[in-house]
């Protein structure tokens, strides 16, 4: 799947709903703030309650428990019902419900969380009510603590640089440019290298310095908020949700990091050669770092924009274009979810309900405004699955239209768990799961569905440019994937201070990715604010787990379907064998640690980056043939 049909992308947690995913942090619409007096009413009855009706003893969590999970499906269903028309009939009337009901998920979120930080201390707890707990307490994304006026605080600061980021503008050549627009024109090869750092730097400046005091007023309260749950800071509470300690996941990250890393130098060093062919090396020096403007991303996340510019001679024409068989062969936009499904099914998988035919969002309706952004759910918990989606008639949607029906099959597999097991094992699951089956939209697919006539596969020769512009997304994301929530947990733990902000989120982005600023940058700056997900509050790790499970997952089905080719070009499509393996892991849900979801799969309990570089193993062979004579790192 490219970075594009990625940053569309979204999965609607079924185990927690927006309102409930992030708590006081995030409300569900700017401007909603939950009023102190009706939070610590709200807590101290349910304070009340829960001392009367569930004592502090082990039989009294294991009832506790019980008791939110009934609470919480009913109120998912409910808030699911009001999010998907919010979704599909914008008005200021359904965005009043979706304020209202987004309001009572933050007040149950915060209340349930606290009052799971005291349950988990008592002691002789059952094994899955300890575990329950700890999902409980790491529901909430920024926690604001008891103190009066605290959540209040938060809620507004976070609110606020959500505005901030949304209204942001850049500038090129002299005038404002809006977020989206200047996001398209850093991709535009016909940009100069002036323009792109005035876009740069205009963007960085505008949007994220404004950020900085409210930023880090926002950490210090809500690590107030994780120390009363029992956490020594948010960051430590953002990496306990992974059934091991908190310390240990920064290590496996790493870990999985320095596995893959070798390609990416590889890469880095290949297009660097080829910018400063292009620029010259006033613009772009032929050894170091690249310059971040350069590589068609605000962020330098993706690179697939300037393939174009690094693309090998003759690589471009890989003799089809999936857009193009879309149209001849007159497939709307409904066959192609059916087309979709159709995979699914050659794996041995039900048949999607005629609800979800009846009751998804496929195209743009004439008559009122949407949200076109994709999106899967699952409505009931059950069987009530639905995407939400605009579909173009393009090789972009094709691939997501997989993606997303990826995620549905996942929520309707582990439909029969505890409610707050309806969630994928860890978060790099879900987006991991939908990543594979995109993978799986091969040559030898295309054939198979009778979409390619088998004269029409590439040959071997262009394998080099399909890989090359497939690694300029998957793995030109990787360093950043990672470095985006290491910069985060320096920041929640005290070891990077309000003063240090900015210099080292640009030594992050110089040690992991290899990029440097295209100016000058004051220390006072606050460019991670130009980032949505810094001010948005949304963790980015998950993202770097599933570009790394996505291969790992695609591997054990080609090999489970006794592939014999590259891997690049398995098809698995007919396999009931793997669809009744993936299966077992997918029905698991949340219901156990992800070590064993993931052996339930791929045979192993560690994530490992080894099937991303059998993957990409020819291109690698081709870059460092390249890039022979040249210095590789920075």
């Amino acid at each position: 799947m490219n970075l594009a049909a990625f940053k569309r992308s979204a999965l609607i947690p079924t185990s927690a709903l927006a309102a409930l995913a992030v708590g006081i942090a995030a409300p569900a619409s700017a401007g909603e703030v939950v009023q102190p007096l009706a939070h610590s009413i709200s807590a101290a009855m349910a304070q009340d309650t829960a001392s009367a009706t569930y004592p502090m003893t082990p039989a009294g969590a294991a009832a506790w428990v019980d008791m939110v999970e009934k609470d919480m499906l009913g109120y998912s269903i409910r808030a699911s019902r009001i999010y998907w028309v919010n979704a599909t009939y914008i008005t200021p009337d359904t965005d009043a419900m979706a304020a209202e009901i987004g309001a009572e998920g933050t007040t149950k979120s915060v209340d349930y969380a606290l009052e799971a930080a005291k349950y988990a201390q008592v002691p002789g707890l059952d094994a899955e009510v300890a575990r329950k707990l700890d999902m409980l307490r790491n529901m909430i994304v920024l926690p604001a603590p008891t103190t009066d006026g605290a959540a209040v605080e938060l809620n507004e600061i976070a609110t606020k640089l959500n505005s901030q980021y949304g209204k942001g503008k850049g500038v090129l050549n002299g005038e404002p440019i809006n977020g989206s627009d200047i996001e398209a024109e850093m991709g535009n090869l016909d940009r100069t290298p002036a323009e792109l750092a005035e876009m740069w730097a205009s963007w960085h400046t505008n949007v994220g310095a404004p950020m900085k005091d409210d930023y880090a007023r926002m950490v210090a309260i809500a690590n107030d908020g994780a120390k009363e749950l029992g956490f020594t800071d948010v960051g430590a509470m953002w990496r306990s949700g992974y059934d091991m300690p908190a310390d240990d996941f920064a290590a496996e990250t790493e870990r999985l990091w320095q596995e893959v890393k070798p390609l990416y130098d590889s890469l880095h060093t290949y297009v660097r050669t080829k910018l400063n062919e292009k620029h010259g090396d006033a613009v772009q020096p032929a050894t170091g770092a690249i310059r971040a403007d350069l590589l068609g991303n605000m962020w330098a996340q993706s690179w697939g924009s300037i393939y174009p510019l690094v693309a090998p001679a003759g690589a471009g024409d890989i003799g089809y274009d999936v857009t193009d068989l879309i149209a001849a062969k007159g497939i709307d936009e409904v066959e192609m979810v059916r087309v979709g499904e159709k995979f699914f099914s050659s794996l041995g998988f039900d048949p999607l309900p005629e609800t979800f035919y009846d009751r998804s969002q496929f195209t743009k309706p004439a008559d009122r405004e949407v949200v076109c952004h994709a999106s899967a759910w699952n409505i009931d918990q059950v069987d009530d699955i639905r995407i939400k989606m605009c579909i173009k008639k393009n090789a972009e949607d094709f691939t997501v239209i997989h993606h997303e029906l990826g995620h549905n099959y996942y929520q309707r597999a582990y439909n029969k768990q505890d409610y707050l097991h309806l969630n994928g094992a860890n978060d790099g699951f879900h987006e991991a799961i939908g990543d594979m089956i995109a993978l799986s939209i091969t040559p030898e697919y295309l054939v198979q569905i009778d979409m390619l006539d088998r004269e029409r596969v590439p040959s071997a020769d262009k394998d080099i440019g399909l890989l090359l512009r497939q690694a300029m997304d998957k793995v030109a994301f990787l360093p950043f994937g990672l470095l985006v929530d290491k910069w985060r947990w320096g920041v929640f733990d005290g070891s990077i201070a309000p003063a240090t902000y900015n210099d080292a989120w640009h030594d992050l982005k110089r040690e992991y990715q290899g990029v440097t600023p295209p100016v000058a940058r004051p220390a006072d700056a606050f460019d991670p604010g130009a980032k949505y997900h810094i001010p948005g509050n949304t963790p980015y790790t998950r993202y770097f787990l599933a570009h790394i499970l996505q291969f790992q997952f695609y591997k054990a089905a080609c090999d489970q379907a006794g592939w014999e080719g590259p891997l690049h070009r398995c098809s698995f499509y007919g396999n009931e064998d793997v669809g009744k393996n993936l299966n077992a892991m997918l029905e698991m849900g949340a219901s156990k640690p992800w070590p064993d979801a993931l052996e339930a799969f791929t045979g192993t309990r560690e994530m490992t980056g080894t099937a991303l570089l059998e993957y990409f193993a020819p291109l690698q062979a081709w870059l460092d043939e390249q890039n022979k004579g040249k210095q590789t790192g920075w």
